[in-house]
């Protein structure tokens, strides 16, 4: 593999975390190896702050700059880096009137910049940390929210919304078409690991990035070097200059360890 770097970029749930939501040994060897050779290591993930705390072992958020909410927030503790892009209120409250109009039945859940709302209790706990609970609120208070991301589950209709806002918002479908996440129409992966870059004063040809899943194409495009996990969707795998391992693999540490 003719790969260089020195920012290594690496989205959390199917690639850097195991089936277990942990991160295994090998991994967070290769990614402290890594770091003490100089590279920058970047969380770029749909999660918000809260639960990649909960779920990165201490010695990695130390390290670590991080791109939350799938670009919408970018933060680097100590380079005091801090950006956040929501969805214009305006949008916000059209997402939400579409939803109540055309598919009542969907569950809808907002972060605002770490804090958690939802319309009502959430089905599948699969999607979420299972120590926290969002607040209950009706959508006429919901839409009165500068909503960081917007989540849906138990939809229908997804083209339907995506074509609805596609410009004026960023509309991904993702684990396996049950979730659909909505963000800034400026936010993304690959938007908030470039805003970085400017800080840094590096390239993107610089990055390496890794990935699985549909809200991670930009990025590997974006990158010098993309990864697909082996257990990342199809589109990924074609869009990436290598397929490692799966993520129950170490295909992380298989890449990470030639660079080290």
């Amino acid at each position: 593999m003719d790969m260089k770097g020195s920012i290594i970029a690496l989205d959390l749930d199917g690639t850097l975390l195991g089936s277990d939501k942990r991160v295994s040994a090998r991994n967070a060897a290769a990614v402290l190896a890594c770091h003490r050779a100089g590279k920058r290591i970047v969380i770029a993930t749909a999660r918000p702050p809260r639960s990649v705390t909960e779920l990165l072992p201490v010695e990695l958020l130390g390290i670590s700059s991080f791109v939350f909410y799938n670009g919408a927030l970018i933060r680097d503790t100590q380079s005091g880096i801090e950006e956040h892009l929501p969805i214009e209120a305006d949008v916000t409250a059209e997402l939400l009137d579409y939803c109540g109009r055309h598919m009542a039945e969907c569950h809808i859940s907002m972060e605002v910049n770490d804090a958690w709302f939802a319309n009502r209790d959430l089905d599948d706990p699969g999607f979420y940390h299972s120590k926290f609970k969002p607040t209950i609120r009706p959508l006429s208070e919901l839409r009165l929210q500068a909503a960081t991301k917007v989540l849906l589950t138990s939809f229908r209709e997804a083209d339907a919304i995506a074509q609805a806002f596609a410009e004026r918002a960023n509309v991904v479908l993702t684990d396996g078409g049950r979730l659909l996440q909505i963000m800034n129409k400026s936010v993304s992966k690959a938007a908030g690991l470039l805003r970085l870059c400017v800080h840094y004063g590096v390239p993107a040809s610089e990055i390496v990035a890794f990935g699985d899943d549909m809200n991670d194409v930009d990025m590997l495009q974006m990158a010098g070097y993309g990864v697909a996990m082996g257990n990342a969707v199809p589109l990924l795998k074609s869009a990436a200059r290598h397929v490692t391992g799966t993520n129950d693999e170490d295909g992380v540490a298989a890449v990470l360890e030639r660079l080290a």
